[in-house]
């Protein structure tokens, strides 16, 4: 009888899905997936979980509560860290106990701990102990994971490439400019990716005649250099990566305008998103909007933002950038009566 493995379509499924989903299938299982995100999920999600946590995860609470009836298996993993000497959100530390004191009646969990703070060996065990729930031949499970990791590089090679990015991105590196606007997205992956929670930002963007660029299309070892411009490093891995990000983008004098997508109650952005602000728009003049996301936010409110965002942009790119982050003219033209 085939296992049916339940997969959240919420927080770092947005970061590891191929991984995951091809591992799992590898393995013989059936993949289970929650819908994608949207209002009646989101209010389950809200309703049980603490007031106090920030939107992502109470998304995740409500498609557990979505899917939990679906599936043999729920795979929702504790991950401490997933790049070496750094750390993500605390929250996902404690994910998997989350989901069982606040939701009922929930199926077994495959819960691995995912450690790579002092060394990636630890991934090792992590793929063992995933696999024996399916087979104890440890050559089935090597093989799984070698091609669910194959798989994993090609989507993240698409993901550079994508929405045309790579004429732009040799563009950028070169420090070269063309006059095509573009439009950073900073923010975590969940919040990038989850069409529903950031208002289908990028689709407004792109039907507006604008690139969109996301920190997915760039390597660390391009950008990790450019962490120096700021007073020190972070132990939160995608803070690095932001800010970095931001940081090589800026250096190079290629990006239009950032929008950096957060959400109420995440303490990680509330830090994050103040430093960028900071080197992006107070240092070096270019315009950066902050939305912060919340279960109340209207649709309307949220697109009348970014529409007032995309138009001052283009008054700026017509009058040859005379017009600052801050919407003041960097001149005066004198009256000649």
């Amino acid at each position: 009888m085939t296992v049916k493995v339940g997969i959240p379509r919420a927080l770092l499924y947005y970061q590891y899905h191929v991984l995951w989903i091809t591992f799992f299938k590898e393995l013989g299982a059936e993949i289970v997936l929650s819908d994608y995100s949207n209002k009646e999920i989101l209010n389950r999600g809200t309703q049980s979980t603490v007031d106090e946590a920030c939107i992502p995860i109470k998304l995740f609470h409500g498609h557990v509560e979505s899917i939990k009836a679906r599936v043999d298996i729920l795979f929702i993993p504790r991950i401490t860290s997933v790049h070496r000497d750094e750390y993500i959100c605390p929250k996902f530390c404690g994910l998997p106990e989350m989901i069982k004191n606040s939701i009922s009646h929930l199926p077994p969990l495959i819960s691995p701990d995912i450690n790579l703070f002092t060394s990636n060996k630890s991934y090792d065990k992590v793929i063992y102990e995933i696999g024996n729930t399916f087979t104890k031949d440890k050559r089935i499970i090597q093989r799984a994971y070698k091609k669910a990791r194959e798989k994993y590089k090609d989507h993240c090679l698409r993901m550079k490439e994508n929405h045309e990015i790579k004429a732009s991105h040799d563009l950028i590196r070169s420090g070269l400019r063309d006059r095509k606007k573009r439009i950073m997205l900073l923010g975590h992956p969940y919040h990038l990716y989850d069409s529903f929670l950031n208002r289908n930002i990028a689709c407004l963007l792109l039907r507006s005649g604008f690139e969109v660029i996301t920190p997915e299309m760039f390597n660390r070892k391009d950008t990790d250099p450019y962490m120096d411009l700021y007073p020190a490093r972070f132990f939160w891995t995608f803070a690095n990566k932001l800010l970095g990000t931001a940081a090589y983008c800026v250096e190079k004098r290629n990006i239009d305008g950032f929008i950096y997508i957060s959400t109420f109650g995440c303490g990680v952005d509330s830090v994050v998103a103040d430093l960028a602000e900071k080197e992006i728009c107070e240092k070096r003049k270019i315009p950066f909007l902050l939305l912060t996301l919340d279960e109340h936010g209207g649709e309307a409110g949220f697109h009348t933002r970014v529409e007032a965002f995309m138009d001052m942009l283009e008054w700026r790119m017509r009058d040859e950038d005379n017009i600052s982050s801050y919407g003041q003219y960097l001149y005066r033209s004198e009256s000649h009566v």
